[in-house]
């Protein structure tokens, strides 16, 4: 479908609104630098990016006198895009603090946006729970595509089926097929029900001690994992949509919480897709765990794994070694990288 046509007059107004948000962050970022000449600042301490607000952030101080205290910050220019679970240099002011530097990353989790910009997730987290549910219905390729970003950037993924008080007997059947494709190449599955609360124990010992992020579609009750797992917590839940049967967004920002007993848990907004174009193809190969055994053994060195004789990938597919699911989905997101080249 052909792009609509701006008139001049929106031409005008949207090169209008640009200018005004340029002069605004030129003047902020004067008020900024301002702040820091005038020594009105407190020290610099250690901080933790709690949650991200359009241009502030929210910090809890990992250290000195404001330790365990939050407050909201504006970030200096200079520094690169922050994410929740960043570590950060900021110095208190009133009534707002400023983040003047960002520490080095453990990790951090990347897609792309709307755009094709890179853009991360969550930092400094070494588990990514996987949440899925009945309704909305699960789509495998999604779920593959976040087991390959876990994978890329090494960190644990778990599959944590949620809304288990919904399953019908049919639906039982479906899922027990679905789950057993990954569990049989290795990843750990769990069961939940914020209802029942069946499975909750296993799923708040599965998180102590970890800095994990929820992943998934708008709708799997992310939001009300968090509310089940730590009673009292404000967050919003939302309702599926009942004419599409999808989730609405009630989770607008990624939001640190942490557990009495220790570890932490990043609540990510809702998504129906997570691209992978940003990866190269090797590393979306490496990404499919059961492929690992037969990568560099094929007839050929530039083998696409697509018809080409003495491909191993296709003899283990053939074998049932590779589940055809599986390399379904690979090839649904190769297809995605040439789109998006």
């Amino acid at each position: 479908m052909a792009k609509r046509r701006l008139t001049r007059r929106q031409r005008w107004r949207i090169k209008k609104i640009q200018a005004e948000r340029a002069e605004r962050a030129t003047k902020h970022a004067n008020q900024i630098e301002q702040q820091l000449a005038d020594g009105t600042l407190g020290p610099a301490e250690n901080g933790l990016v709690i949650a991200h607000y359009g241009s502030q952030l929210e910090i809890e101080a990992l250290d000195g006198a404001n330790k365990g205290t939050t407050k909201r910050c504006h970030l200096r220019a200079n520094i690169e895009t922050l994410v929740t679970g960043d570590i950060v240099v900021w110095r208190d002011g009133s009534p707002t603090g400023v983040v003047i530097a960002a520490q080095p990353r453990q990790s951090v989790l990347l897609r792309p946006d709307n755009f094709n910009r890179i853009r991360p997730v969550a930092a400094n987290i070494d588990q990514i729970i996987i949440v899925i549910a009945p309704h909305p219905e699960p789509h495998p390729n999604l779920i593959d595509r976040y087991l390959v970003a876990a994978e890329t950037i090494n960190i644990k993924p778990i599959i944590l089926l949620n809304k288990i008080d919904c399953l019908a007997d049919d639906s039982k059947r479906q899922f027990t097929r679905l789950l057993a494709v990954y569990q049989q190449i290795g990843y750990s599955v769990l069961n939940a029900s914020t209802k029942t609360h069946d499975g909750l124990a296993n799923l708040i010992n599965q998180l102590q001690h970890h800095v994990s992020v929820f992943v998934g579609q708008s709708g799997v009750g992310k939001s009300s994992l968090i509310r089940a797992l730590l009673p009292g917590t404000d967050i919003r839940v939302g309702e599926l949509s009942k004419s599409k049967g999808k989730g609405t967004h009630t989770t607008t920002t990624a939001r640190l919480f942490h557990f009495p007993a220790g570890g932490s848990l990043i609540d990510s907004p809702g998504i129906r897709e997570f691209g992978l174009w940003h990866i190269d193809r090797q590393s979306l190969l490496n990404g499919f765990v059961e492929f690992r055994p037969y990568l560099g053994t094929c007839k050929f060195r530039d083998c696409l794994h697509h018809n080409e004789p003495g491909c191993s990938l296709l003899a283990a597919l053939k074998e049932g070694k590779i589940v055809e699911q599986r390399m379904d989905s690979f090839r649904h997101i190769l297809n995605s990288f040439q789109q998006h080249s």
